[in-house]
């Protein structure tokens, strides 16, 4: 049996137990010996009753002595079976399970596993996992427990057993790593790890397969991006600028502020990438308001001084228009010539550009997906921008750079990633981070309410927008539905227009809106005959507004926090003091931890790394959108220490000659697999 094959080739897996594991994402064997037990009951360890810690989880062993069944109501039942062990007694407790009354012979032996509790003076266990266990075989029960997130209708010993019989028949569950790596990283064989995951002799076992298997996940991750950066370098000969000369030092005239450390180290690095060989694939990640934009107008002046024409490619058209402006104004006094392009572009002034460009006489064409039309061709492509990258695809990204020859690319987010965990995505990219703020930026101050604070909240706002100050209301996507989404919003926005600020001038803008009304209200908004902005979080805010010093988030717990960094960064970009107020009424421990946090930490690259903790990698990080799978067995905050190791194991490889096509095929296919191999 192959691991490609269904799971229906498993004995006693038919059209239902397929659909039921189907639920789970497992379709073929592989998929089945990849399912990993996401935590472990441990029954090695038998624990007395009398010593028994309420709130843990503890295996017991003791005589059944009692059963009851008691019916407090219709329909309800409550079987309660006692065990004693000599030091006390458990009780363990059963809602509406009164088959399970004949699993429990009296003065028969049994071990259970559950949570202990003190309930009406009694030490209980809800829903114990059990077995009955006479005293001789009691050793051969004493165990690792895997625990799986398993569907209705599914059983841990079903599971087991179907897992059993794939380790029985899969033929090419063979060794995958070189055996250099597997000698010098002190790692398990592969089918002996697989085996150990699921059925652990010992916590020592389980620890080394664990091991071997995040290893080997993190292994061809790393390999798969080395190879893709070895084909893109592979006779590939890039744009070699010359020093940076007049132009880019009257860029930096241009300004009007002098560049931070972290700008300054960032251009830095993009020049000696700009004045090499290879093209450069750079990523800059930075704070909002941090400055990449100044960076990258620099980039931008240095490629014009070498001949060359940049792209800046943006998700939004109000985000495309904000750059325009921000790009023109830079470069008004400097021989850069702009142009903007986008879907609502006249036909006329479109037919004009795209002319223009042919002829090299843009230098910098700014715009959104509209830019990897066909119609759109650049007379010497030199450089590729794009911002906020994550609302990109890697083919979007890609389509654009193949309208030049090996353009140099640098990719801006305002999503501040650990370093560390940049390695694991963006690999093939060299990384700068820009920390710290331009000077003059003050801190925006956060707040953290509830329902019983609003009509001091509105009246807040009335007090600022009185004062000439500007708001905005942003309302969280609900449950995946632009529909629910824009209700809420549209809402939100009737009670503050009509009911709790009826005096102020108000808008409202959604993803559902034609691109020319969205960019009125903004152009309404940014011209100050709105003084009050409800946006629902399908789009981007990214626009500045000086005069917004209110940034008042509604179900504030649904937000990551790396989000709400976002949306706090909206406001403070003028000189008087700003506000975030986060609103929620959730009690959940979890959303009042990141309440928390943003109210006390303003360093969004501090708050990323919480927002990790938080989260987990994989939700987090999105590997779907680089064409990756999610990590298994891995975790990659978990593991960086790993992650390094993969990595300089992978490099090592890769260099002398290791391909993996076949492993990388089954692995990661789809996108990420063609981006290497084709």
């Amino acid at each position: 049996m192959k691991l490609s094959n269904a799971v229906t080739k498993l004995k006693g897996v038919g059209p239902r137990m397929a659909e039921k594991l189907l639920r789970l994402g497992i379709a073929t064997v592989e998929d089945l010996l990849a399912f990993y037990p996401r935590r472990y009951q441990d029954w090695t360890k038998i624990t007395p009753m009398d010593e028994l810690v309420f709130g843990e989880e503890a295996a017991v062993y003791g005589r059944v002595a009692d059963r009851k069944e008691v019916r407090p109501r219709p329909h309800m039942s409550i079987l309660t079976v006692v065990l004693t062990d000599g030091t006390g007694a458990v009780n363990l407790v059963y809602f509406n399970q009164p088959w399970k009354r004949d699993e429990f012979p009296m003065d028969a032996h049994v071990l259970a596993y559950g949570r202990a509790e003190y309930n009406y003076r009694k030490i209980q266990m809800q829903n114990a996992d059990t077995e009955l266990v006479e005293p001789a075989a009691l050793a051969g029960f004493q165990k690792l427990v895997p625990v799986y997130p398993l569907t209705e209708g599914l059983k841990l010993s079903r599971m087991q057993e179907l897992i059993r019989q794939a380790l029985e028949k899969a033929e090419d569950l063979t060794e995958n790593l070189p055996a250099r790596v597997l000698r010098e990283s002190h790692l398990m064989g592969r089918r002996e790890a697989v085996e150990a995951i699921h059925f652990p002799v010992s916590w020592e076992a389980q620890k080394a397969a664990r091991r071997r298997l995040a290893f080997e996940e993190l292994f061809f991750m790393q390999a798969g991006i080395f190879l893709l950066r070895k084909k893109r370098q592979a006779g590939m000969s890039g744009i070699k600028c010359a020093p940076s000369g007049r132009l880019v030092a009257a860029a930096l005239r241009s300004l009007p502020f002098t560049l931070t450390e972290g700008q300054r180290q960032a251009f830095a690095d993009i020049e000696d990438d700009m004045e090499g060989l290879v093209p450069m694939q750079r990523l800059v990640q930075g704070d909002v308001g941090s400055g990449k934009t100044a960076v990258a107008a620099l980039a931008v002046a240095k490629m014009t001084e070498n001949g060359y024409q940049s792209a800046l490619m943006v998700p939004t058209e109000v985000l495309a228009q904000q750059h325009f402006q921000t790009f023109s104004e830079l470069y008004k006094n400097l021989p850069i010539r702009t142009a903007l392009l986008t879907g609502t572009t006249k036909a006329s002034e479109k037919k004009q550009i795209l002319e223009a460009l042919r002829a090299g006489e843009i230098d910098l064409l700014i715009g959104t997906h509209a830019l990897i039309e066909d119609a759109v061709v650049f007379a010497r492509l030199g450089l590729v921008i794009t911002d906020e990258q994550h609302r990109f695809g890697v083919k979007q990204r890609e389509a654009l750079e193949t309208k030049g020859e090996c353009p140099h690319t640098l990719i801006m987010t305002a999503t501040p990633i650990p370093r560390t965990m940049a390695l694991s995505v963006y690999g093939d990219l060299n990384v700068s981070a820009i920390r710290g703020m331009p000077p003059g930026r003050h801190p925006v101050r956060t707040y953290a309410v509830g329902g019983d604070m609003l009509p001091r909240i509105y009246r807040f706002m009335a007090r600022e927008m009185d004062a000439g100050h500007q708001v905005y209301v942003v309302c969280p996507l609900v449950a995946e539905s632009e529909k629910q989404d824009l209700a809420a919003a549209e809402k939100v926005y009737r009670e503050l227009q009509e009911k709790e600020l009826p005096g102020y001038r108000c808008g409202m803008v959604h993803g559902r809106m034609k691109e020319k009304e969205k960019q009125q209200v903004m152009d309404d908004f940014r011209t100050g005959r709105v003084q009050l902005l409800v946006a629902t979080s399908v789009i981007e805010v990214g626009v500045n507004m000086p005069n917004a010093t209110i940034m008042f988030v509604y179900g504030a717990d649904r937000f990551g926090l790396s989000q709400l960094h976002q949306l706090r960064g909206r406001v403070g970009r003028g000189s008087a003091q700003a506000y975030c107020i986060l609103y929620t009424d959730s009690v959940n421990e979890t959303a009042r931890l990141r309440m928390e946090l943003m109210t006390r930490i303003q360093d969004g690259f501090l708050l990323a790394e919480k927002d990790l903790l938080i989260r987990g990698s994989g939700e987090f990080f999105g590997y779907h959108q680089h064409g990756m799978p999610d990590l298994r067995a891995a975790d990659i905050l978990r593991d960086l220490p790993l992650l390094e190791e993969a990595r300089k194991a992978a490099r090592r490889e890769v260099a002398a000659g290791l391909d993996c096509r076949e492993e990388l095929k089954r692995r990661f296919g789809g996108k990420f697999f063609e981006r290497i191999y084709h």
